[in-house]
């Protein structure tokens, strides 16, 4: 039997060798596939410049006591440089137990989880009997998705102001009510009221995608399925319960995710609804924006302390549901 030898490393040809290193695997790695690191490069660059920096640089404040009053500024042609400190982790410490934490933090904390809770469950389902019912075959169903998806087509901005006038206490809900007798609520003054209409204008403008979603879903189900549940004699409940919640389960799982983290960080219908005028209404998003720039001196650094909470809270959320996901499925692939 004749071996063969490579010359220039002794070793029989095809004899497997020690594997490479990872300054050695990245430079094959960018040999065979450079055309796709130029292609990806710019949006790296990007991300990089609008996301990463950003991100860094407000933990850094974080470890700061910088504010208004103490950052680098520039008035006329003075330029004032900074004299913050690095205080370590002082600020976070202060917001969850420091002497004021319940009203600065917990509250809000608590009413967050409140308004995500409860406009994730409206969103999916009034979206999902929605669905169910534009899956049907009616007349007129194609008019029916237009008016039904034209929310979630409308600006949010545009929506939220037009329910802020309909609110006011000179507006048509207002007035609607008080010609059927009944009484007229202070939509924008009361707190439960406030927060009542907060989930009202959510809802209306997150339930289109939510349906959207779910009739995708819904028609991508084998219509077999039901046929067979139906020969054997399945009720509608039994047909929905068995065949069409299983069928949605991967849409599901992505929509309620993406909702979780849309209405956690919704800044656009609480700020826009109310501005700063309901503190007892704003959620952690606002009212670190509040901190941040609607107050004097503005608290850069606490500010940036519940942005860098937010993101812990959201990643440790994303990480047990994707993990109760995954054993789920294995359950029943068991």
């Amino acid at each position: 039997m004749t071996v063969a030898i490579d010359r220039a490393t002794g070793k029989r040809r095809g004899e497997p060798g020690g594997r490479p290193g990872p300054l050695s695997r990245l430079k094959h790695s960018y040999q065979r596939h450079w055309y796709a690191y130029a292609m990806i490069a710019p949006v790296i660059v990007v991300l990089g410049v609008l996301v990463v920096y950003p991100l860094v640089r407000g933990f850094y404040l974080t470890l700061t006591n910088a504010n208004s009053l103490n950052s680098a500024r520039t008035i006329g042609v003075n330029h004032i440089e900074a004299t913050y400190e690095f205080i370590g982790f002082d600020n976070y410490a202060d917001i969850l137990w420091g002497p004021t934490a319940y009203d600065r933090f917990w509250s809000h904390f608590i009413w967050t989880i409140v308004w995500t809770a409860l406009c994730v469950t409206l969103h999916y389902v009034i979206g999902l009997g929605l669905a169910l019912l534009l899956n049907q075959k009616l007349r007129g169903r194609t008019f029916y998705r237009l008016i039904l998806v034209l929310p979630w087509a409308v600006p949010t901005f545009v929506t939220v102001f037009g329910w802020r006038f309909m609110l006011a206490d000179g507006g048509i809900i207002n007035a609607a009510l008080e010609a059927l007798h009944l009484p007229a609520p202070l939509w924008l003054e009361d707190t439960f009221w406030q927060r009542f209409a907060a989930i009202m204008v959510n809802t209306w403008c997150g339930v289109p995608f939510m349906m959207v979603s779910l009739l995708g879903g819904l028609q991508s189900i084998d219509s077999s399925l039901y046929e067979a549940a139906e020969m054997d004699g399945a009720s509608a409940w039994q047909r929905f319960r068995y065949v069409t919640l299983p069928g949605l389960r991967s849409v599901s799982s992505t929509v309620v995710l993406l909702g979780v983290i849309w209405t956690f960080n919704q800044f656009a219908v609480i700020f826009l609804l109310f501005g700063d005028t309901a503190p007892e209404a704003q959620i952690l998003v606002t009212w670190a924006y509040y901190l941040g720039f609607g107050q004097q001196p503005r608290d850069f650094a606490q500010s940036a302390a519940y942005g860098i909470l937010l993101l812990a809270i959201l990643i440790v959320f994303t990480s047990v549901y994707r993990r109760w996901l995954n054993r789920d499925e294995q359950q029943l692939a068991i």
